[in-house]
Order: C-alpha cells, then structure tokens, then sequence
C-alpha cells in the first residue's frame, strides 16, 4: 500500500518510541499447551489447536557441546546436511514440529491446521504475535515468502517443496494455504522441515545466504558464528514458547573423535556429541564418570556410484562392486559391533523395508563379483580402476578404516585397483554436487518418518540431484510417485518393494550398514533425542 510522506515520518516516530520501550522490557515468557495432535490423512479435514499459558521456568547458565561435524550454509534454502538441519531447528522454527522424543507431530507456529479438498489444500493458522530474534513481527506473509525463496532458490533442499507445492498463499496475516500438486499422505512431516521454515527479512531473497546469523523464530538465537570453530546460541527472548533451562549453547567443532574425547574428559564439554569412535564410547562409558545416550539407529550409511564416469555406466560392473562388499567384516572390524549389515536404503524395522541385495547378491560374494567383472571385461590383465572418497570427520575418524575395508574387499577380486581419495565436509559436498567424484561414502539421517524419505531423495529423477551421481530411470519415478498419494499402506508397502528392487539391479547406491549414535554426557545432563535423531538444545536439562 502506498503511503504519503506525512504518513511516513508518522511511522517512523511510532516505531522509535516502541522501540525504546522494548528497550527496557525484557518480553514475557510464555508456554504453549497443546492438545495431542496425529497426523492428518489426505482426504479428511482435520483441525488441531493449541492455548497459550505464562510459565516461569529457571534458567541455567551456559551449556556446551562438542562436535566433530561442520556447518555447511546456515539458510535453509541450500543447507542438507544433518548437523546443520540440527543448528537450524534449535534456532528457527517450522509450523508444525516433531514432539521430542516421539514421531508425533505437533503444532509448532501454527497453532491449528486443516486439510481440505482432498487433501490438496492445506490451511495454517498463525499463533498470534509471533516474532522474530530481534523483535520483528512475524507473520504469514514471511511463511509464503521464505517458502517462495526456497522455491526460487532450488538448492538442494528444494525438492521438499517443489516436487509438492504448487504455489503458496497469505490471504492475511495469521494465516499460510499451500496448494499442492496432488495430494501427499505425508505433508504434515515435510511441513516439518527447515526448508518449510520461515526465514528473517535480512536473509538475500534471491541467493543462498550460507554464514546469515539472522535466523528465524526458534527457541534459541545465533550470537556468533566462527566458521569451522563454534557457533554461539542465546535464549530467544521473543520465543512464545518456554524458556530453555540454558541461556546460552556454545557448540565447539573439534577435528577428530580423539579431540573431542579429550575435550569431554578435560571438562571442555558437557556433551560429546557426533561423532564419538565406538572404542571411546565403550572407555568412557567403563569409567562409570559418564552417562552414555544411545539413539536409536534410523541413520544409514551407503556407497554413490557416479553413472556419469565411463568406468561405472556398465551395469555389471556396479552389480559386481555390490556383489564383493562385506558388510559384515564392516559390522565387526570398522564399527565394533555397534551397526548391522543393511541390505537396502529403507532401515531395518521400519515397514517396506526389503533386504533386496541380500537376496541378489549375498553378502561378501566375491566370486560372483569376479563373474560380472570378468562379463563387463575386467581381470587380471585388465583392471578396473576405482577413486574411493570419503570425509575424514564428519562421519567420525572410523571413515579411513572403512574406506580401507572396502578397498580390500573389491581388490579381492583380482580385477579391481582402488585409489582412496578424501576432502574434508565443505569441499566434499561441493564435489558430490558437482559430480566430481567417482565413488564417495555418505550417511543419511531423516528428515521426515516414512519410507519415501529413504527413495525419493536417492532414487527419483531430480530430487536426487544433490548426489551428483546422475541416476534416472523413469519406471522408478513413476513407482515413487504412486507411493507418495496413495492412502493405503498395504499398496504403498508393495510399491516401495518394487522400487526396491529396482535399486539392486541397477544400483547407482550400495547400501552398508544401519548404525546407532552415541551421546556422552556428564552425568547431571538430561537429553532427549527425536526418532530423526536430531538434539533439541532447548530440551536439555539439569
């Protein structure tokens, strides 16, 4: 709307003298009380709300957490990675949210939500007087814009949004209304993730924005962030949820596991955090100084085989490298017994779930290996040449033993040369998404609870291109796409197998193993960790 500039400078004086009284205020804290709230089926209007209460709670000084993980862009237009995804849902804040602990959904900056028209709209309503870290207003029209930048923007997040949304309205300020594509059984949980967050107006509208401070409206604000060293959170003061026991959460990012157990051990820390080796899990936990947090494996780790180098487009040949791996010397010898051999992308106990390369290839088959090499030309007069990548860090100082493992493995066959190759995070995720590497070793923890988190991202056309590794097989698509809407979970179960198999026999990925995480902490720490494994620093207590 335009205004004149009498109306302007009018403005202006308004907002100061606010201003100054927010000065000298510090903002009341408040609680939201919720009802239970489940997910909502496509086809059905469902409603869920929430009454805010006051509560006081104490609050503690500084709590500090050691890591062995980095931070890649703190915008949730491009940032796909779970420690950052971790920073950003302490300090931003989405509509709706995983209550901790569980896989229950709950209502977060929506206070209600219904489904309509069959589930292709969606319609949020705003908790009132919401507001950013600084004090600026929140409201619906930051949701549609922050949702329209992650759309423009199309980093390698997008696709939680764009391969749904059709477009986003905010007919006015309390209130969000997507309008999907298709109906998607799972919405609510992609609602749940960063790329759905509402971002701060400072955020540049049309780039990723990686070292931003500005954050959003989560429960803690961003102090200070020294790339590759700490990030520094503070208490939000305008947060319309409780107060986090802890004022301020220092998170120190160490070089290797052995630092970082040091750092516990001198009292540098409070928590020792991703990720601890397995033997200094099993010594600190022997000390009985500490208390050791186990969470629950829905992490996987696997193998990405880039299509597009000539030595990996001959399907035998990436048939033959899944063939001769061994996923249970990897089990016992890199990770102490502490993971299970995984034989497809889909976690153990979770339903769909298909051991397809158990039932094709075996496990350590290697002469089968040596029979598909020796079918796509390769033996010992002529060996296929193989770059092996990995990150030294950030999925713990366990990485160089594994990609030793693997490279003994395959040599095995007496048709395969490997050459090992690492990068530390930052670089290593730049050359995944440029397909500069060959071979590389990636881990995978939710973002949403559902079979579709495991396929989609790694198998469809496009939502996979954050791989590099140029995989595109239209049936797949088409399987995948099916399973996203439809209702019955019988039928979607079958879809997901068949995708499955599709997968052992083209194999762009050779899925390793399914892990557990360690948190170590000293002993008075309370911690509660999600099913999508990620800490919520405003949960913790004393």
């Amino acid at each position: 709307m335009n205004k004149t500039l009498v109306a302007g400078i009018v403005a202006v004086l308004i907002l100061l003298a606010i201003v100054a009284v927010l000065m000298t205020q510090a903002p009341p804290a408040q609680t939201p009380t919720t009802t239970p709230s489940t997910q909502t089926t496509p086809g059905q209007t469902t409603t869920t709300t929430t009454t805010p209460t006051q509560t006081a709670t104490q609050q503690a000084a500084v709590l500090t957490i050691g890591v062995t993980d980095k931070v890649t862009d703190l915008d949730p237009s491009n940032a796909y990675d779970f420690f950052t995804w971790e920073v950003l849902y302490n300090t931003m804040a989405g509509l709706v949210r995983y209550k901790p602990g569980t896989t229950d959904l709950e209502p977060d900056l929506a206070e209600s939500w219904t489904a309509q028209d069959g589930g292709k709209v969606w319609v949020f309503k705003l908790r009132p007087n919401l507001k950013f870290c600084d004090g600026t207003p929140l409201t619906a029209q930051d949701v549609k814009r922050s949702i329209d930048r992650v759309m423009k923007i199309n980093g390698d997040p997008a696709w939680l949004v764009t391969d749904f949304v059709e477009r986003v309205e905010a007919p006015n300020a309390t209130t969000v209304v997507f309008y999907l594509k298709k109906p998607v059984s799972y919405f609510l949980a992609l609602v749940a993730t960063p790329p759905y967050f509402p971002v701060h107006p400072r955020y540049n509208p049309d780039k990723v924005d990686s070292d931003q401070t500005a954050g959003g409206a989560g429960p803690y604000c961003i102090k200070t962030f020294v790339r590759d060293q700490q990030i520094v959170l503070e208490a939000n003061p305008y947060y319309y949820g409780p107060k986090p026991q802890f004022t301020q959460v220092v998170v120190r990012f160490y070089k290797d596991a052995t630092t970082l157990r040091l750092a516990l051990e001198r009292g540098e820390v409070d928590i020792a955090w991703r990720t601890l080796n397995p033997p200094d899990v099993e010594a600190l936990r022997a000390t009985g100084k500490y208390k050791v947090v186990e969470v629950p494996g829905s992490f996987i780790r696997y193998i990405v085989l880039n299509l597009n180098m000539p030595e990996l487009k001959d399907v035998k040949v990436r048939q033959a490298l899944a063939a001769a791996v061994c996923r249970k010397d990897i089990a016992n010898v890199v990770y102490r017994g502490t993971v299970a051999p995984l034989f497809t992308l889909i976690p153990q106990g979770m339903w769909s779930s298909y051991p397809v390369f158990q039932e094709k290839y075996g496990d350590c088959n290697t002469d089968l290996a040596k029979q598909l090499l020796q079918q796509a030309g390769y033996g010992a007069g002529k060996k296929l040449n193989i770059e092996l990548w990995y990150t030294p860090t950030h999925y713990g100082d366990t990485e160089k033993d594994l990609a030793a493992v693997l490279k003994e493995q395959w040599e095995a066959t007496g048709a395969v040369s490997v050459t090992i190759k690492s990068a530390e995070w930052a670089t290593y995720v730049q050359q995944l998404r440029s397909g500069a590497m060959m071979v590389s070793l990636l881990g995978w923890y939710p973002d949403y609870i559902d079979p579709d988190d495991y396929t989609t991202p790694f198998l469809r056309s496009g939502s996979n291109k954050w791989l590099g590794n140029g995989y595109s097989n239209p049936q797949m698509d088409q399987i995948l796409d099916k399973a996203s809407t439809e209702l019955s979970q019988q039928a979607r179960e079958q879809l997901y197998r068949q995708a499955q198999q599709i997968l052992a026999e083209d194999v762009p990925i050779i899925p390793l193993i399914q892990g557990r995480l360690f948190i170590v902490t000293k002993p008075n720490i309370q911690v509660v960790v999600d099913p999508t494994m990620i800490l919520r620093y405003w949960a913790i207590k004393t």
